[in-house]
């Protein structure tokens, strides 16, 4: 099938990088042609790259190629959750794209992640594998309509162990939880925390947020941030911001 779009160049660099910033950008954009846009004014050292459902169902793994090209490290949220022979076979696709870490939703169970795990292989350059806890924009009120009977902070702790026994070398979880789970489950295991906001940015549909620096203070490992970067006037402008907050809280 032809696609009609932004008109790729030649890339030379090949491979992903080791990811060198703390924030990963949400490509929360509607066109190739505007994440080109964006990611060409951008470095590798200042951020990673989140690529999620709504980006990779219009175009494909071809802009995920294009990006790891450009020496980007590329987060693929496409949150896996299904039986284990599925999720096993789609985490070894994204392997041999090359992204830098794939996540699935922890709820799938310690057998789905377990194969999530050895979808991704045994090599020292796999992918990092992170399970999704519970999502930011879900409060108490949201997971009793579902039929969880627990506090957000409960049922991260418990799914988040479930994560580590299982294999996972992180959770994607709120800030607000970070501290809690690097005293439970130590300083190695990842924590890639979305729902952040910086001061004057509107929460959305956010329930629970922090600021850049207040999320690094309290052990983040990575940082997802998207609308307040990619829908701001400036998006370079409002990137580089963050990162100016990060290093004066740190």
């Amino acid at each position: 099938m032809q696609t009609v779009g932004y008109v790729y160049p030649g890339i030379d660099i090949e491979g992903s990088v080791e990811m060198k910033s703390k924030v990963i950008v949400a490509l929360d954009f509607s066109s190739e042609q505007q994440v080109m846009d964006f990611v060409d004014r951008l470095s590798p050292d200042m951020c990673g790259l989140k690529v999620g459902k709504e980006l990779f169902t219009k175009l494909g793994p071809r802009p995920v190629e294009v990006l790891i090209k450009k020496g980007f490290s590329v987060f693929l949220d496409l949150k896996f959750h299904d039986i284990p022979n599925t999720v096993e076979r789609a985490c070894a696709a994204a392997r041999d794209l090359g992204v830098w870490m794939v996540n699935v939703h922890a709820l799938g169970g310690a057998d789905m992640m377990q194969s999530a795990r050895i979808g991704l292989g045994a090599t020292s350059d796999r992918p990092l594998l992170t399970a999704v806890t519970v999502l930011t924009s879900m409060d108490s009120a949201a997971l009793s309509a579902v039929g969880l009977d627990a506090t957000p902070e409960e049922l991260v702790k418990r799914l988040a162990r479930l994560a580590q026994s299982s294999g996972v070398d992180g959770v994607v979880c709120s800030a607000n939880e970070v501290r809690e789970l690097t005293t439970i489950l130590g300083d190695e295991f990842i924590k890639v925390t979305p729902g952040i906001r910086p001061a004057g940015v509107p929460n959305n549909d956010q329930k629970r947020v922090m600021s850049p620096s207040k999320a690094i203070e309290e052990g983040a490992s990575y940082l997802v941030i998207g609308r307040p970067i990619t829908q701001a006037r400036d998006p370079v402008g409002a990137l580089t911001q963050v990162l100016e907050d990060i290093a004066g809280g740190v």
